[in-house]
């Protein structure tokens, strides 16, 4: 194994989970060089990584078609002993299958799977995680232990939130892009305004959700909040997470930031559920969800637009004080 590259075009926290592989190959595969393809938008999280020699970028935006045949003319130039494919749609399966690579693994549910080396089911009912799930397409040429997803903030992203750390402080992340996965702004303004004073309180998240948080601060009455959204990368967001005491997120990107910086977590789910494997991977993780089990929930895999049932219950039953409790045992760790 010289040369191998792994394909994760998903979203952010897909791509996040997968670096889990790139620990485990480096870890067998020392001397071999490891390339990553992702999306365009994604690129900054493995800005600068240690493991990596090359990240190669899918900009769906120069035409989906075009940009495909120009990435298969680079993956094809490079000549990889092994491309893996974590992703299960047909375009990174025409990647992959016709890669030239020696040896070519993917899931199933890719519809070009049959055209690879090796294919493995892809099983979100199993109760197993992601991470156990992706690390059975490279278990024959490592071990049976998956590794755990890592990225690397450079110190100029640790220098950039140093000035923040210097006070008690706990980390939200309010947004998700799926409406149903998203605890509601109402609820954030109940939970910050319940949180100790000793704490100062960061809001992180895109640009986009720089209005978003924006309303949760004018209806709060926690003077000691403070909006970053669009103000740090996803590296300097992960490099304050670390240090918080607590991270509230959702079940989205920013909880696996924190998994990928063993930062302390409280997993808020909302209409998805854990056992679908993509929960918090931290030494300290807790989750907030609805007491009582309900019918209408999980109402799907990645979460809608609008509750389908018009009463968000799976979200709006999720208490207060669940969620306090959380930081009452962060406190103690």
């Amino acid at each position: 194994m010289n040369k191998i590259l792994i394909i994760q075009t998903a979203f952010l926290g897909d791509v996040v989970l997968a670096t889990a592989l790139i620990e485990k190959l480096h870890a067998f595969y020392p001397e071999a060089q490891l390339h990553f393809l992702l999306r365009k938008g994604n690129e900054s999280l493995l800005k600068d990584h240690p493991l990596l020699q090359q990240v190669l970028i899918w900009n769906k935006k120069e035409g989906k078609y075009k940009s495909l045949m120009k990435l298969l003319s680079k993956i094809r130039a490079e000549k990889y002993d092994l491309v893996v494919n974590v992703q299960r749609f047909g375009a990174t399966g025409i990647l992959t299958a016709l890669s030239g690579a020696r040896e070519t693994v993917g899931f199933d549910k890719n519809p070009f799977s049959r055209f690879f080396t090796r294919k493995h089911r892809h099983d979100v009912t199993s109760g197993t995680h992601e991470i156990e799930r992706n690390h059975l397409l490279i278990q024959s040429i490592t071990d049976n232990k998956p590794a755990k997803p890592k990225l690397y903030p450079s110190q100029v992203d640790f220098a950039k939130v140093e000035e923040l750390k210097q006070e008690k402080y706990i980390c939200m992340a309010p947004t998700s892009v799926w409406f149903t996965k998203q605890y509601p702004l109402e609820q954030w303004v109940t939970l910050i305004n319940s949180i100790d004073p000793k704490y100062k309180v960061y809001l992180l998240g895109s640009p986009a959700d720089k209005a978003h948080c924006d309303e949760i601060i004018r209806q709060s009455s926690n003077q000691k909040v403070e909006n970053l959204c669009g103000q740090l990368s996803l590296l300097q967001s992960a490099a304050l997470m670390r240090d918080a005491t607590l991270n509230y997120v959702n079940d989205s990107g920013p909880m696996h930031l924190a998994s990928a910086l063993n930062a302390p977590t409280c997993a808020i789910y909302c209409s998805t559920v854990p056992s679908f494997g993509f929960g918090p991977l931290t030494d300290f993780a807790n989750i907030a969800q609805r007491d009582e089990p309900l019918y209408c929930r999980p109402c799907g895999l990645h979460g809608y637009k609008a509750c389908p049932e018009g009463h968000f219950k799976c979200a709006k039953d999720i208490r207060n004080e669940q969620l306090l409790e959380v930081l009452q045992l962060a406190e103690i760790v």
